[in-house]
């Protein structure tokens, strides 16, 4: 049994936390659903006492004032690894800004820029032993951890027991906040037409006893769901989802050919249903573990048919993926896409695909009505972000074909994606590919 008194006496109550944070602090938040309601919605009243506090944060899921109001902008400065749609909105504040990352280096370059004052973020109950977990998220989590001056966490009867390396002992924990609410989901995205061809095209080119990294969206949802008839698939992937839960309930998954962590599914955190955080609680299976080590390309890599699936929003003749803004924009981030990518194509046998509709739909700002727009384009727009350069990209897939670029030249990858493009814009595309002389 663990000593109950010690972790009775490092009960605080929100008001405790909040006045812990001084000017010119740096506080850094759990990823996704592990982030601290309880103290993110109160933070704001500190900021008649605060200055120049930042702010770290990855994929927020609450719209909280600190942020949301531009008034507390000269307290308090979010620094985001990645955007959620909240960040997108409120990024015009002028208090919100990106931090450029590959994931799997995302905390330990950070630490090398500043040092974290305060980690807080949520946690399980105590087990038996003095144990927490840190539940739904490992991205940064455990290194902050280990390497904050203060850490705090939210203890949730809530968030799930997970294991991997997510398991802290009470003595690591300066101060803990009971709290009691429900993790923040995700909605199923329904995959259309497009997504299943797509999604097709893909798990045609998957074989049995391969390992899968996805991501979440209607066509990551329609790959999983076009990968239930194969056989041993595993599991390596940055974020766990809903649809990794469907593969293994559908028989698909095993694990026994995996060539690290055999009959494990690896992730680095989980984001989705309630069924999802059902599913991974108490689950030996899931081994969330740290963020440096699951996305590290050279570990992506050593799963033997590793396969990456990851999605852009568009791609230029030679192979250039933007898959994070629009123009200058930032609307995403870089995220684990370059670690599975690069990862998967160090592998044995490894695939990485990027799939995108060949199309997409925009708003003519002269006129008001909707135009559609090519997503394989002779150029990227301008100010767009190069996520994956074209010297990492393997397999282009939309809904009119497969175009495999793996060790083709710029004149061989210009045929291959316009044959996938949409085909009222296979000429403007050939026409524009002649006068830049790509071809």
């Amino acid at each position: 049994m663990y000593n109950q008194s010690l972790y009775l006496s490092k009960r605080i109550q929100v008001e405790d936390a909040l006045a812990l944070v001084q000017s010119g602090y740096e506080v850094v938040l759990g990823l996704g659903a592990a982030e601290p309601r309880l103290f993110l919605e109160r933070l704001h009243e500190e900021a008649s006492r605060v200055k120049d506090v930042h702010m770290v944060n990855c994929l927020p899921m609450g719209e909280y004032a600190f942020f949301s109001n531009p008034s507390y902008k000269d307290s308090f400065l979010l620094e985001g690894w990645f955007y959620s749609g909240a960040m997108r909105k409120l990024h015009h504040n002028g208090n919100i800004t990106f931090i450029p990352n590959h994931l799997h280096f995302a905390s330990t370059k950070r630490m090398q820029y500043r040092h974290p004052n305060i980690y807080i973020g949520n946690c399980s109950p105590v087990d038996n032993h003095g144990y927490v977990s840190l539940g739904v998220s490992n991205v940064y989590e455990k290194d902050m951890v280990e390497n904050a001056d203060i850490v705090i966490l939210e203890i949730n009867p809530n968030v799930p027991r997970t294991f991997g390396d997510t398991e802290v002992h009470i003595t690591d924990v300066d101060y803990f906040i009971e709290a009691d609410y429900k993790l923040p989901t995700l909605p199923i995205s329904e995959s259309n037409e497009k997504d299943r061809v797509i999604g097709n095209y893909i798990a045609d080119l998957i074989d049995d006893g391969s390992t899968i990294q996805l991501g979440i969206g209607g066509i990551p949802n329609a790959v999983a769901h076009a990968l239930t008839h194969k056989k041993d698939l595993g599991i390596h992937t940055e974020m766990f989802t809903d649809g990794m839960v469907d593969l293994v309930e559908s028989g698909a998954v095993s694990g026994k050919l995996k060539t690290l962590h055999k009959n494990k599914m690896v992730a680095a955190f989980a984001l989705g249903s309630q069924k999802l955080y059902d599913f991974i609680h108490e689950n030996p299976g899931v081994s969330i573990l740290r963020g440096t080590y699951v996305n590290d390309p050279y570990v992506v890599g050593g799963n033997d048919n590793m396969v990456s699936i990851n999605t852009s929003i568009e791609i230029d003749l030679t192979g250039q993926c933007c898959s994070e803004s629009v123009g200058t924009r930032q609307i995403s981030g870089t995220g684990g896409q370059v670690d599975t990518a690069v990862g998967a194509q160090n592998a044995k046998n490894g695939k990485s695909f990027i799939a995108l509709y060949s199309t997409a739909e925009i708003r003519n700002k002269a006129t008001g009505e909707i135009e559609e727009k090519s997503k394989i384009v002779p150029m990227l727009t301008p100010g767009a972000i190069v996520t994956l350069s074209r010297n990492d990209v393997d397999f282009v897939v939309t809904e009119y074909g497969v175009a495999a670029l793996r060790g083709t030249s710029v004149r061989e990858r210009v045929k291959r994606l316009i044959a996938i493009a949409h085909p009222k814009f296979r000429d403007m595309l050939e026409a524009e590919a002649e006068r830049l002389m790509l071809w």
